[in-house]
């Protein structure tokens, strides 16, 4: 009876393993190095087409060109949207940077057969799905929003804090803590999550369950790095303005 009940436990469902990376040691710090290896991929593919997009400018534009002006206009009036006419210009390439960046990475996990490449420990995946990753463009939104607000208001930016009254000075600090946290969880959960599903659906019914779970694992992707750019220039903006401030012209 006992190894009737053990028998279940030996069957090789599945060799999905969590927590195995490639670690780099690089000082005293130790990094997962599929992470940076994906990530510089993504990177040099955002740099190659702004290259070629920029190569040979065009008056009527066409093929890549085309396509990068059409990214332009979208996170332009993004910007835009959330940031104000007089005020989002100077963060259009800071929000861009973010969108197109967790864009091409959520797709590339979705579209490029990353698990083909055997790695000795762990294996690639996007660099969204990772932890590590979302904290730190979740960390940069957050130095954004306080250089934002410091060099427009400069020291009266702190004043904020204790805006109606004083009391509600620990409310203010930690909903300064729980913006980063909100946008960097709400990224790597949804990213993690659609790979998982995939992954499972994959080994459980190989041929046509997961394609459209694939597309709508696309689409989610294109949302989530949407998403992301959003709250980061409402964060700059809130920052810039203040809650509930309005300006006047004089």
């Amino acid at each position: 009876m006992l190894n009737f009940l053990d028998a279940p436990n030996s069957l090789p469902i599945a060799s999905l393993e969590v927590g195995h990376h490639l670690y780099w040691q690089i000082g005293d710090l130790k990094v997962h190095g599929q992470v940076f290896l994906v990530s510089w991929f993504v990177i040099a593919l955002l740099v190659g087409a702004s290259l070629l997009a920029t190569r040979n400018i065009q008056r009527i534009p066409s093929g890549i060109q085309n396509l990068m002006e059409y990214a332009l206009e979208f996170v332009r009036d993004l910007a835009r949207n959330q940031l104000g006419e007089k005020d989002y210009r100077p963060w259009v390439p800071f929000i861009g940077t973010l969108f197109l960046f967790i864009f091409v990475s959520n797709w590339s996990g979705a579209l490029i057969p990353w698990k083909l490449i055997k790695l000795p420990e762990g294996e690639l995946a996007a660099p969204t799905n990772d932890i590590n990753t979302t904290v730190a463009l979740a960390l940069l939104v957050s130095l954004a929003y306080f250089y934002a607000g410091f060099s427009k208001k400069g020291l009266g930016y702190f004043a904020k804090y204790i805006q109606p009254t004083p009391i509600l000075l620990p409310i203010a600090i930690l909903e300064d803590f729980t913006k980063p946290l909100s946008l960097s969880f709400r990224l790597f959960g949804n990213i993690l999550a659609d790979e998982l599903v995939v992954a499972v659906l994959v080994l459980l019914v190989p041929l046509f369950v997961p394609l459209p779970v694939m597309l709508l694992g696309l689409f989610t992707s294109a949302i989530q790095a949407l998403v992301f750019a959003t709250l980061a220039a409402a964060y700059i903006h809130e920052a810039i303005e203040g809650h509930g401030e309005e300006e006047h012209a004089p």
